[in-house]
């Protein structure tokens, strides 16, 4: 309830005018015109059917119809049915749909901060994201960014750290990165860039073709479950680990702020719950599926996964902040972002390297 008390009271200037009824129709309710019903389109960045990150969104959708007794009805349209995969926010903040499914560093163009609230080279894990989301002044945060578009954001699923990527060729040294053409969005393809890498963004439907054809030289997607599904084992030999530019990318449902307002109370805590139900079962999905399709592209294709060398990961993580450092300096909101962040992710690792860590290392004595 505070959560929604804070989202209504949230300036309205922002909203987009001609989003005020956001394709949401009140019809009369089946308790004698007591109930509102409301139809809802949900657009996503996501391939139709794609494992883990489509499913997880219809799943969503279906969770909401489910729970709220049909009441809101929802038309999931997966990427390209209703607007291309990267402009899913702007269908959301328009009004031309309701409800969308991605990664907040798609959007980057509208906002640098938004990049924090999926994942950033070296951060946190998918445990610490969603501790600072939940109980760290993180989602309060998110809310404040995405205010002026009027979009309402939602944690709604995690991936788990990610694989380094595919390669057409080995990276034994900084000095095989140089000149590739890599798929990577974000800050990591920034960092990339910085060390002679030209970053290129293509939605997961085009991954294949790109990598096949030699359009690109390398692409990180996901890891072993959503990999293997695309089939990217025959496209590139090398596969690198660890995902040093997402270790802990939080997935969002993002909400029209007009179409989330025009909810009662008990469809709001609805929509609510069903975003941290996914956010929890797509989390446990990836864990489990990750190892069994990693055994699949070992044992049947061959495939066998490579770290990144010590030296490559150093400088990484040294461009990694000097990128940091120039857009803060560049970006108040971003600035404010990474300050809260950086604190948390600081905050975080007493307890991790006492917990977490120190168990995972006891296991190999």
């Amino acid at each position: 309830m505070q959560r929604r008390r804070f989202l209504k009271g949230m300036g309205a200037g922002a909203v987009v005018a001609g989003a005020a009824a956001c394709g949401s129709e009140r019809q009369g309710g089946t308790d004698s015109g007591t109930q509102q019903r409301f139809s809802w389109k949900m657009v996503t960045t996501w391939p139709p059917g794609l494992p883990g990150l489509g499913t997880g969104a219809q799943d969503l959708a279906d969770a909401i119809q489910r729970n709220s007794g049909g009441r809101i009805q929802i038309q999931f349209y997966a990427a390209g049915e209703l607007v291309p995969p990267l402009e899913v926010f702007d269908a959301v903040s328009t009004g031309t749909a309701e409800m969308g499914h991605g990664a907040a560093y798609y959007w980057k163009g509208k906002s640098e901060a938004a990049q924090f609230f999926a994942t950033v080279p070296f951060g946190m894990n998918a445990v610490e994201m969603n501790a600072w989301l939940y109980y760290g002044g993180g989602w309060e945060l998110w809310r404040e960014i995405y205010a002026p578009f009027g979009v309402v954001p939602f944690p709604a699923g995690n991936s788990g750290t990610q694989m380094g990527g595919w390669f057409n060729k080995e990276i034994n040294s900084l000095d095989d990165l140089v000149g590739l053409k890599m798929r990577i969005p974000g800050l990591g393809g920034e960092v990339l860039k910085r060390v002679g890498v030209t970053p290129v963004n293509v939605p997961a439907s085009e991954l294949f073709t790109a990598l096949e054809t030699g359009t690109i030289d390398a692409t990180e997607w996901v890891g072993p479950y959503n990999d293997l599904a695309l089939g990217l084992f025959r496209a590139a030999s090398y596969y690198y680990y660890p995902g040093w530019h997402e270790p802990g990318p939080t997935l969002e449902c993002i909400v029209n702020r007009a179409a989330w307002e025009n909810l009662p109370d008990d469809l709001q805590g609805i929509v609510e719950s069903a975003c941290a139900q996914v956010n929890v079962r797509m989390q446990s999905e990836f864990m489990a599926r990750n190892q069994d399709s990693l055994a699949v592209l070992m044992n049947e294709h061959g495939i066998t996964p490579r770290p990144f060398p010590d030296e490559v990961l150093r400088e990484l993580r040294r461009v990694t902040d000097v990128v940091l450092d120039e857009r803060s300096a560049a970006d108040a909101d971003f600035k404010r972002v990474r300050d809260a962040y950086k604190a948390y992710q600081a905050k975080m690792a007493t307890w991790q390297n006492m917990a977490e860590m120190a168990y995972h290392r006891s296991l190999s004595l």
